[in-house]
């Protein structure tokens, strides 16, 4: 199983960018998904998170600019990022728990990480 991530780069104050993650390979089924951040010098922390179900949670600091959405016949997990501030700026990591499709077995997969930077 694989995350592949797409849609971060350069943005100006203000700005948006939707970030893409889709899931590949020997899949049972997708739980919960979610977006992570870690700007340099900072601890890894959750930005949003999508349940199965559809219900959504998001960090104090991003509630009403970004929007977590999933599509599960795509298998993929997508943040609309909307009023960028420089303090955004962070490698995103997406998430997710994914029963995989050989062992049977929940596992929590990463993405490689796709780069956002916010400029003032």
């Amino acid at each position: 199983v694989q995350l592949v991530e797409s849609g971060g780069g350069l943005v100006q104050y203000g700005g948006s960018l939707r970030l893409s993650c889709a899931a590949s390979g020997s899949i049972h089924s997708i739980h919960g998904m979610g977006w992570y951040r870690q700007a340099p010098g900072n601890q890894r922390e959750l930005v949003a998170s999508i349940s199965s179900g559809g219900s959504t949670n998001y960090v104090d600091s991003v509630k009403g600019r970004f929007t977590i959405s999933r599509d599960n016949a795509k298998n993929a997990v997508y943040l609309q990022m909307n009023s960028l501030k420089p303090e955004d700026t962070a490698v995103y990591y997406c998430n997710a728990y994914i029963i995989d499709g050989i062992t049977i077995k929940l596992e929590d997969y990463w993405g490689q990480g796709t780069q956002v930077t916010v400029s003032s």
